[in-house]
């Protein structure tokens, strides 16, 4: 694949770093990269994706935008509010860069649909805020064996890591989803927006550190950070070979939907939860 002049242009700044080149641009725009969610994390993950000439960008919400996700939601502005978040999407993605293949999806993903809608895609992020969907997520990018970003955030909190084939998974270090009403939700505990920000594009430079080959993913370690401290720790997170879908003797063959709508991380330690983050 040879890039245009325009290409050249754009993706200058890429270009001329030398764990990038020419070569890793061309990866990155061959790449198919799917996003779980369009909220608080998926915002800025679409846009820093998009800006980098991801080839195509699926993103999967089955919500609207409402006047509450604009305090940390960057991709919905006001005239958006009512309108499908798929849709308010879409149209700032198609401004920003024109020549990536968009594919929207107009619905949640359920036990049902996921495994088919993901596989078609070279890396997985996980926007969400349930832990249902969190769970479900990782579960079926273990059994398609498909690389995938967590992502988790609570008032002024987050947390991620990245997981690969034959490394630690989600349920490895959490092992099924928290009772229910045994976490706060977002709209009860707050969340600092920028957070939102900091998280997603975190996230987004480790779907282009994998696509290009550079630097060192976050696969066995936990990523978090506390804003107001301004402090981050990763810590080393080992594959649990008893964890029910990745260990040696799985018990999970077949995905299942959890009734979970809670939306938080238990401070310091979990993921995010419904989809509006």
């Amino acid at each position: 694949m040879a890039l245009t002049e325009d290409q050249i242009m754009r993706y200058s700044r890429h270009i001329i770093l030398k764990d990038v080149g020419g070569k890793g641009q061309e990866k990155i725009i061959g790449a198919k990269v799917l996003v779980i969610g369009t909220g608080g994390l998926g915002a800025p993950v679409l846009l820093y994706l998009a800006a980098a000439g991801v080839g195509t960008i699926g993103f999967a919400d089955g919500d609207v935008v409402d006047l509450s996700n604009l305090q940390r939601q960057v991709i919905h502005f006001t005239p958006d509010v009512g309108t499908a978040k798929v849709e308010s999407a879409l149209r700032k993605l198609r401004e920003l860069n024109p020549d990536v293949k968009l594919v929207p999806y107009t619905e949640h993903v359920f036990a049902s649909n996921i495994r088919e809608t993901i596989r078609d895609y070279d890396f997985i992020i996980d926007g969400t805020d349930n832990f249902a969907a969190k769970f479900l997520i990782n579960d079926a990018c273990v059994l398609e064996k498909k690389p995938f970003s967590h992502g988790g955030i609570l008032r002024f909190q987050g947390q991620t890591m990245t997981y690969t084939t034959g490394n630690t998974c989600y349920r490895c270090i959490f092992n099924e989803p928290p009772p229910k009403g045994a976490v706060p939700s977002c709209s009860e505990a707050g969340i600092l927006g920028p957070v939102a920000g900091m998280l997603g594009t975190i996230q987004a430079t480790e779907a282009l550190k994998y696509i290009i080959g550079a630097g060192e993913l976050l696969t066995n370690r936990l990523l978090s950070f506390d804003a107001l401290t301004m402090q981050f720790r990763a810590v080393t997170v080992k594959r649990n070979s008893r964890c029910p879908i990745c260990g040696d003797t799985p018990s999970i063959t077949e995905l299942k939907d959890h009734e979970q709508p809670v939306c938080a991380t238990k401070a310091g330690s979990d993921g995010a939860s419904r989809v509006d983050n």
